[in-house]
């Protein structure tokens, strides 16, 4: 387990997994992943007061703003906790039958512009196998945890793939299928994921290791929170999901290979896609490509697909109703799906024909849970309502027989009920802002629950081989290195198959990458491969690029690629004189696009930020540059900023989820300019602010260093001109009391002031130096 997490155990008789309950719910949705529950005999109202007697079973001090998870006898929530310095997320996993709490395992916040009032707002997932649950955290951790609490394996999406985050807190839940963890995001990494769009990549349950990548190849027009589902269409085992990029998607779970999409939106599709046999439901609130009225719901069939790959539109509703922000539920041969404005709208889910629209709030986040002819639905303003059904479904909830109750949360909670309830087992799960609750009717047995699964597949063939995969697909190594990469065979719906055809030919290269948008080539990795055994150059401290299998003479036969990034190790010193005029690092991650080297009228080559495009995610933007476990470290560079238009940049240094930040503004009070230390941008977590008058077109040395103490880090941050003697004394410093233990070294860039017609301030980098501290 790293330093930087901490883990608190809060029992010690749980190392082995507990016996299975009756039942699991390890899709935020339920078993049939579309907000519906065949459970009975649930309560139609709730009184805390009252206790058992009240429907309340029990209730634990965990709230949160998703959907708990229960899994082998346990309920799991993902939430934001602490204040001040402390302020963090952390997984609390309690007793279901008595919310006792078993353990927590909490991280910190970091790289988001995410504030906490929107932490934890991606469902969990889980392998009832194995215990495993997962979980996508605000900070970009992808975590897996043992029944026991502790750290299996896990990755920075943000360090590692240029994973962003807006401040919306809109970040889409991992799910586990077939042994894979799969979790959708908006990234920019490197080569031909350089490109900001919405990818899915899928990690290996057990291993953490990379198995694909799928690339939507569209440009993403903002974060998203689509929830991802499985389904199984002509006999193919799909992924469904809404995209940044607002399309609707449908890729092969095994392979991440595209089936087909659907455009439907030009903004986010945020709401979760739900399937019942051939059709596929999808909505968003945003414009709709072709004009005319906002917000739309459609019904796919994905089983007809045309030549184009665009499923067949079944029905659609387009009547000026953005559905946003929380997702739809099916259920019984109905859809119901909450607006942004707070009607619940019944619609048959065959025909599209409107039944009713219910007013149950002014605001909604959370998604409907339908069980036992109830519906169970938060609004944004700390209430939960209980509507009940008529027997056909068709007429709308009679408000005399709708239950609400407004939660009471202790003082200093932030109270927006955001959640979506959950049922199995007999029992009603749901957070509000600050509690997790158990209801349940008294006296009432769990009964015997089936469900429906999902459609055979197609029935499997040995020797059917039709493409390969290389696993793992994606890896980072370090110079000198030797990586060795298997020949996965697979079926057409992505199945591993033993290869018992006559061994073809088969050849394994390092392919030159593709050329950049301005048709430059960059050089391929430097390194030599056989039989699968990559081994990295010594020469070249940081690098990218691929490695490749093909069959046939003439190569033309099956094919499989995968990634490599070569990262710098510690110690390492970059300065730029040999690299290319115009390009981007090798082997650093969210460079390409937002820095690129140039040269300057005296001569001397520098790294710039691009101050050419004023879209949020290209004008700042972090770049990273060695691994997410690096620890221990000091990162000094020169830094130089000019004023434009009479704005200057942000930029600095990042060590360990720190950042050093020269600041462009002027303060009102002091009338300087700042450098300030910061953790967590979006909220004053970390903070460390002094006046530091640095002057435009004067280059200044910057360092960041951070002193590990046994609970406390001390993070000292020192600026000096350029060839002036190194003063003594830090710019500033501040003591951590829940510190970053590990981070990737990386460059901070913000250029406030560009336009779509005019550049802004110019923001360089030199002499980047990182060097291990001394014990």
């Amino acid at each position: 387990m790293l330093p930087a997490l901490r883990f608190l155990l809060l029992t010690c008789c749980f190392c082995l997994p507990a016996a299975a309950s009756a039942a699991d719910w390890i899709h935020w949705r339920g078993p049939e992943q579309n907000g519906f529950s065949r459970e009975t005999n649930l309560p139609a109202d709730f009184d805390p007061a009252q206790k058992e007697k009240g429907n309340v079973v029990w209730t634990a001090p965990y709230g949160g703003r998703s959907a708990p998870l229960v899994m082998g006898g346990r309920v799991y929530v993902l939430q934001g906790t602490g204040s001040g310095l402390d302020e963090s997320e952390q997984m609390v996993c309690v007793d279901e039958k008595t919310g006792k709490p078993l353990w927590t395992y909490r991280v910190g916040v970091f790289h988001t512009d995410i504030v906490s009032t929107r932490l934890s707002w991606a469902p969990l997932t889980g392998d009832p196998e194995t215990g495993y649950v997962y979980a996508q955290t605000t900070g970009g951790l992808m975590l897996c945890l043992d029944t026991a609490g502790k750290l299996v394996w896990q990755h920075s999406l943000t360090e590692e793939y240029g994973r962003a985050t807006g401040y919306g807190g809109r970040i889409p839940a991992p799910i586990f299928d077939s042994g894979l963890v799969v979790v959708g995001m908006v990234s920019s990494s490197w080569g031909d994921f350089a490109r900001g769009t919405n990818r899915y990549v899928a990690f290996d349950g057990k291993t953490g290791k990379v198995v694909w990548w799928h690339d939507t190849a569209n440009p993403g027009k903002e974060t998203y929170c689509s929830h991802p589902v499985v389904a199984v269409i002509n006999g193919q085992r799909l992924l469904i999901s809404g995209g940044a990029d607002g399309y609707l998607h449908a890729i092969k779970l095994r392979t991440g290979e595209k089936v087909w999409s659907y455009h439907f939106c030009n903004g986010a599709a945020n709401g979760a896609p739900i399937v019942d046999g051939n059709l596929v439901y999808a909505t968003h609130g945003d414009d709709n490509p072709e004009g005319g009225p906002y917000g739309r719901i459609i019904c796919v069939d994905g089983s007809q697909v045309d030549a184009n790959g665009k499923p067949k539109l079944v029905w659609e509703f387009r009547k000026s109703v953005r559905f946003g922000l929380a997702s739809p539920a099916l259920a019984e041969g109905k859809l119901y799906a909450p607006d942004d404005a707070g009607d619940l709208h019944c619609f048959d889910a065959k025909t599209g024909k409107p039944h009713w629209k219910y007013r149950y709030a002014n605001e909604v986040r959370g998604s409907p849970l339908v069980a036992d002819g109830k519906v169970y639905i938060m609004d944004v303003q700390r209430r939960m309502m209980i509507l009940t059904l008529d027997k056909d479904r068709t007429k709308k909830p009679d408000e005399l027989d709708t239950f609400e109750y407004r939660f009471k949360e202790p003082k200093g909670i932030y109270s927006e009920t955001n959640g979506t309830p959950i049922a199995v087992n007999g029992r009603l799960y749901f957070v509000s802002a600050g509690t997790l609750w158990c209801l349940g009717t008294p006296g009432a047995k769990p009964a015997a629950v089936k469900y429906t699964p999902l459609p055979a597949e197609v029935p499997f063939k040995e020797n059917a081989v039709v493409g390969a995969r290389l696993f793992p697909a994606d890896v980072v190594a370090r110079p000198g290195e030797t990586v060795k990469f298997e020949v996965v065979y697979v079926d057409a719906n992505g199945r591993t198959v033993k290869d018992n055809r006559p061994s073809p030919p088969a050849t394994w290269s390092i392919p030159l990458p593709p050329k950049t948008p301005a048709g430059a080539q960059p050089p391929a990795l430097a390194g030599e491969v056989q039989g699968g055994a990559l081994t990295i150059a010594k020469g070249p401290p940081t690098q990218q690029g691929y490695v490749e299998f093909a069959e046939g003479a003439d190569g033309k036969g099956i094919k499989a690629r995968a990634r490599v990034r070569v990262a710098a190790t510690v110690p390492w010193t970059q300065d730029f004189e040999k690299a290319p005029v115009g390009s981007s690092p090798g082997g650093w991650v969210n460079a390409n696009g937002k820095f690129t080297v140039v040269k300057l009228p005296d001569g001397n080559l520098a790294l710039m930020k691009n101050n050419n495009d004023p879209r949020p995610p290209l004008a700042k933007a972090n770049t990273f540059f060695t691994l997410p476990d690096s620890a221990n470290y000091t990162i000094q560079a020169d830094l130089m900023g000019t004023q434009v238009r009479g704005g200057m940049a942000d930029f600095g240094l990042i060590n360990s989820r720190y950042a050093l930040v020269l600041d462009g503004k002027t303060d009102p009070d002091s009338k300087q300019r700042q450098v300030r230390l910061v953790s967590w941008e979006a909220r004053p977590r970390f903070t460390k602010v002094v006046d530091f008058d640095w002057q435009p077109d004067t280059w200044y040395t910057a360092k960041l260093a951070i002193e590990h103490k046994e609970k406390t880090a001390v993070v000292r941050g020192k600026v000096w001109k350029k060839g002036d003697p190194e003063p003594k004394e830090w710019t500033l410093e501040m003591e951590d009391t829940y510190p970053n233990r590990v981070g990737s070294a990386g460059l901070y860039g913000y250029v406030t002031n560009s336009t779509a017609t005019e550049t802004g301030a110019h923001a360089y980098y030199d002499n980047i130096a990182v060097t291990p501290d001394k014990k």
